[in-house]
């Protein structure tokens, strides 16, 4: 078995996002609630590199932050891609082995297409650099990768500098590379600023290969949406939803039924079990995992919940951080669920609100009932057994406890706790005064 090429990562994050109109780095700004560079460290993270290097600018301690425990290194003066790894150079100091640089701000990228650019750079002892490309509809606006007959890179053409024939060209570069390791600092000292812009750019490095008599070689992405990047705020609009419908897709193709896709919001690390059927309208936030064959029904929210197989939940239900739903429950409309357990088959059909609670299996909580969790100052925990039937308009007051099979009467306020299978009713009495409406209302017309 031949020996694994060391392999260091550099991912250039130093961009301001100034035409985002923001303080906030560009790489901070998020993708399906994950911010873009948590994106580029997950994918790289599967490549299992021996050493990973962020490139940031000046002031950015909350991407520093961000990519903790991730070295970083500083670009003082931001002059384009080529002094960006530049910058990196000292972190690289007595590396022996691939680079791979990735743009901080395409955060769809596949660790497959990264694989495949790895794999093109180790082609031969002749080629000193692979660039990632893709093959997109419409170039206008891209790099093109002008391409040798012998499969190799000839030159990265930006489109102000193309003819009219290199223009046609549709496979574009997507800024991603990796590099000899042994090469790099030599090449970028060769690697000039003789642009409109006065900066340095590693799509000059395959030029200077090429004088170095080493070839560039291409790898392509699977997919062109993977190299969506974006520089402005409209640009990251139509990130996310690029991002939200290839994630709607591969929910799709795992066996999850949505009735109107476009209508689903996503998180990046919403689980949905196979079977499960979600109507339209239905909002997933961070931290969801749902079972299999769940039925969602519209007009639901939630976030940091968990839901057990064969639950139906909604419409118009509320699940939020700690809601742990067991199997085969029933949440109905305007249910809202906070920091509770709900032990399977047990039903909350309508109109109530459970939060730090413990609720045992095939439990009927009903219409309006509540559990009264605050007073003011703590949250208190409310315990509910199995079997318990809850009538309509309950306040149930923590801290309390219902034991297996207790029934408690409609309308009643809970104050104690209730043993097994004991009926407990806090209701006030009831008083009539027989004829007192028709005397309130003679009353008020004679004051008219």
């Amino acid at each position: 078995m031949s020996k694994k090429t060391p392999l260091a990562v550099v991912i250039l994050a130093a961009g301001k996002g100034t035409r985002m109109q923001s303080s906030m780095p560009k790489v901070m700004h998020k993708v399906l609630g994950l911010p873009m560079i948590n994106w580029i460290l997950n994918t790289v993270g599967f490549l299992k590199p021996d050493k990973t290097i962020v490139v940031v600018g000046e002031g950015m301690d909350d991407l520093i932050a961000a990519i903790a425990p991730h070295e970083y290194v500083i670009q003082h003066a931001q002059m384009g891609t080529g002094d960006a790894l530049k910058a990196a150079l000292p972190a690289l100091k007595g590396f022996i082995g691939d680079v791979l640089v990735v743009l901080g701000d395409m955060p769809l990228l596949n660790p497959a297409s990264l694989e495949r650019l790895i794999a093109a750079r180790r082609t031969g002892a002749d080629t000193g650099i692979s660039v990632l490309g893709a093959q997109v509809g419409n170039p206008f606006g891209y790099g093109r990768l002008l391409i040798n007959k012998d499969g190799t890179l000839l030159a990265i053409r930006e489109e102000k500098d193309a003819n009219d024939n290199e223009k046609l060209v549709n496979i574009v570069n997507t800024g991603a590379f990796c590099l000899d390791s042994r090469r790099i600092e030599r090449w970028l000292l060769n690697v000039n600023n003789n642009n409109a812009q006065g900066e340095y750019y590693i799509t000059d490095l395959p030029e200077v290969a090429a004088k170095d008599n080493m070839s560039t070689r291409i790898a392509l992405v699977g997919d062109p949406r993977e190299v969506c990047g974006c520089n402005t705020h409209q640009e990251l609009v139509d990130l996310e939803a690029i991002a939200q419908q290839m994630l709607r897709e591969s929910f799709i193709d795992d066996g999850v039924i949505m009735q109107d896709p476009a209508s689903v919001y996503l998180h990046y690390d919403t689980q949905i079990g196979a079977g499960t059927l979600i109507e339209p309208n239905v909002y997933f936030g961070g931290g969801v995992v749902v079972g299999e064959d769940v039925h969602i029904k519209a007009f639901c929210y939630f976030e940091g919940a968990t839901i057990g197989n064969k639950t139906t939940v909604g419409p118009y239900a509320r699940l939020r951080p700690g809601a742990e739903i067991g199997q085969e429950v029933r949440i109905g409309n305007f249910v809202e669920v906070k920091k509770s357990v709900i032990g399977h088959r047990s039903k909350i059909s309508h109109l109530a609100y459970v939060g730090d609670a413990i609720m045992g299996a095939d439990v009927n909580f009903g219409c309006g009932a509540i559990t009264v969790n605050y007073d003011g100052f703590e949250k208190h925990q409310t315990v509910i057994g199995d079997g318990v039937m809850i009538g309509s308009n309950v306040n149930l007051v923590a801290p309390v406890a219902l034991d297996n099979g207790a029934f408690v009467a409609a309308g009643s306020t809970i104050t104690k706790n209730v043993p097994a299978d004991a009926l407990s009713v806090g209701r006030s009495e009831v008083k009539v005064r027989q004829g007192w409406a028709a005397l309130n209302r003679k009353r008020k017309n004679i004051n008219k």
